[in-house]
C-alpha cells in the first residue's frame, strides 16, 4: 500500500470537477483505490511527464481527464497534483 498525499489546493480542484462531472465520481474513487494498492496496475495507464512537467506523472481517469501526480516509489508515497481535462492539465 502506498500513502496517499491530498494537498488542499488539489482538494479544491477534485472537489471542483466531481461538482461539474458527478457521473464521475465513482470513477474517480475507483482509480484512487486502485492508485493506492499499485500504482503500476496497467488499467491506470501511468505515464511520466516530459519538458515543465519533468518529475510529474499522469494517470487516466476517463480518455478525456487524467489526475497529475508525483509517484515516490521508495517512499511509498504518491502526491496527487491535478485533475482535469487532458487539454487543460498540461499548461
Amino acid at each position: 500500500m502506498f500513502t496517499l498525499v491530498v494537498p488542499d489546493q488539489f482538494l479544491k480542484t477534485a472537489n471542483k470537477f466531481i461538482k461539474r462531472h458527478p457521473d464521475l465520481r465513482s470513477q474517480f474513487e475507483k482509480i484512487i483505490e486502485i492508485l493506492i494498492k499499485d500504482p503500476l496496475h496497467p488499467s491506470l495507464q501511468l505515464h511520466s511527464l516530459k519538458g515543465k512537467f519533468k518529475g510529474l506523472s499522469a494517470i487516466r481517469l476517463t480518455y478525456k481527464y487524467r489526475i497529475t501526480l508525483i509517484l515516490q516509489i521508495e517512499k511509498k508515497e504518491i502526491t496527487l497534483i491535478d485533475i482535469g481535462a487532458h487539454n487543460n492539465i498540461y499548461r
